[in-house]
């Protein structure tokens, strides 16, 4: 049984390897069942562990968190994972997002109108949340997809 769960591991892994931003935990950036893809709660995380959108703004650390290019770039991030998978932002159908903070709401709203049809774009709720697993990070998305196979 352990040498079945080390190959299972061993695959996890170069699969993980293989992707822009690898998961912060035991678990794939996007599950396919059936037409449906399911995209997990996703960052603005970078490759290189930093996040977009923070701005020190002085010499003692002082941070500005911003939530229009954090939002940008966790869609971005959402766009890369389904375009892997052979889909795009087209297919996504519904929208689940957490912000830490409900007065970011606006910013949010300005940057996501950018990547989706207010009439024709998918589902969407947005719940504020206590925090998430980065202190610099204001938002997190995640999305499901429909796309035939």
């Amino acid at each position: 049984m352990k040498i079945k769960l080390q190959k299972q591991w061993v695959i996890k892994k170069q699969i993980m390897s293989n992707t822009k931003v690898t998961p912060r935990g035991a678990y794939p950036h996007t599950k396919r069942v059936g037409d449906f893809i399911f995209v997990s709660g996703t960052s603005s995380r970078r490759p290189d562990n930093t996040i977009a959108g923070v701005e020190i703004i002085d010499d003692m650390g002082t941070k500005r968190l911003d939530i229009e290019a954090q939002t940008r770039a966790v869609l971005d991030n959402i766009a890369s994972n389904l375009e892997k998978v052979g889909a795009s932002m087209n297919d996504v159908v519904d929208v689940s997002t957490f912000l830490v903070n409900m007065n970011d709401f606006a910013g949010y709203n300005k940057a996501y109108a950018n990547y989706f049809n207010a009439e024709t774009g998918p589902t969407r709720t947005t719940v504020a949340v206590h925090q998430l697993p980065h202190p610099d990070l204001v938002v997190e998305i995640k999305v499901t997809a429909y796309k035939k196979q």
